[in-house]
């Protein structure tokens, strides 16, 4: 381990707004809105204002899946969120979320309308609205929710806490780097562990908690997370891959994680989604 200059925090933290790193833009200490401007509204109850980052994947997943599943009441209209430009801090979605994250859904179908932001958030409502991907027997129900609230505790760590410093920071540290990759290191084994003789997270049932989960450390056991792959062996994870791998087949997923995406191959994005037809011509 090697060391540097020893930091000194001042008695009182300042804003430095040179701090630097991938997001420094719209990295700030203070909530609320920095500009004016309406959220839009489709032809559908659900309304959902998203990225196609993990967390995005999570709700327009469980949407598709419930479209597969032959519940007509999930149509949805996916709005593309901007992040990397601010759109997130407009007063339309600040208004749907005052944390400023995506996703954020908007349900038209209740009067008055509801709002629900966290994608943990939104996976359980959209189960419970229509009675799907979440068990009913308290035991499973327990297991189910366990292992959702574990993504949403966890998760922290691979993103803002790993990822950060692996890729997005402006300088690499081998602490921070060292640190949290170890972390995730243990939370990818508490996973492979808990697959070995499991189908799914909670047996040999899919439900939200596997929606939850793959979203986040599937596209790190493929790869597809940082580009960090090799450098955190995710191979040597084989109930993880071979979990990852059966639920990245089904083909909600596969339309799920098109949605709000603008990057990379072409013939995988949906921009915005507002019907089936949107999906014509992809995959």
């Amino acid at each position: 381990m090697t060391s540097g200059p020893t930091y000194e925090p001042p008695k009182v933290w300042q804003w430095d707004q040179e701090s630097g790193g991938r997001f420094a833009n719209i990295n700030r200490p203070v909530a609320g809105p920095t500009h004016d401007k309406e959220l839009p509204i489709g032809k559908h109850p659900l309304q959902l204002y998203s990225l196609g980052t993990p967390n995005g994947v999570k709700a327009t997943v469980m949407l598709e899946e419930l479209l597969e599943a032959g519940h007509e009441g999930a149509e949805y209209d996916a709005w593309i969120i901007n992040i990397g430009d601010g759109d997130q801090f407009s007063s339309g979605f600040v208004s749907v979320n005052p944390n400023s994250k995506i996703p954020a859904l908007m349900d038209h179908s209740t009067n008055p309308p509801t709002r629900v932001f966290e994608s943990g958030a939104i996976l359980l409502y959209l189960a419970e609205k229509f009675g799907e991907l979440v068990p009913t027997d308290p035991s499973e129900r327990a297991e189910c929710l366990s292992w959702l609230f574990w993504q949403m505790g966890s998760v922290p760590y691979l993103g803002g806490g790993f990822g950060h410093f692996y890729a997005y920071a402006p300088e690499k540290w081998e602490y921070p780097i060292n640190r949290y990759a170890m972390e995730v290191k243990r939370l990818l084994d508490v996973l492979d562990r808990n697959l070995a003789d499991r189908q799914y997270l909670c047996g040999d049932v899919y439900n939200i908690s596997d929606i939850a989960n793959v979203a986040w450390y599937g596209a790190l056991a493929y790869g597809k997370l940082y580009e960090a792959g090799e450098f955190l062996d995710v191979e040597s994870y084989k109930n993880v891959r071979r979990w990852a791998g059966e639920i990245m087949q089904r083909p909600a997923v596969k339309r799920g994680q098109m949605v709000n995406k603008a990057w990379g191959d072409e013939n995988k994005q949906v921009i915005e989604r507002h019907d089936a037809s949107d999906f014509d011509g992809k995959g």
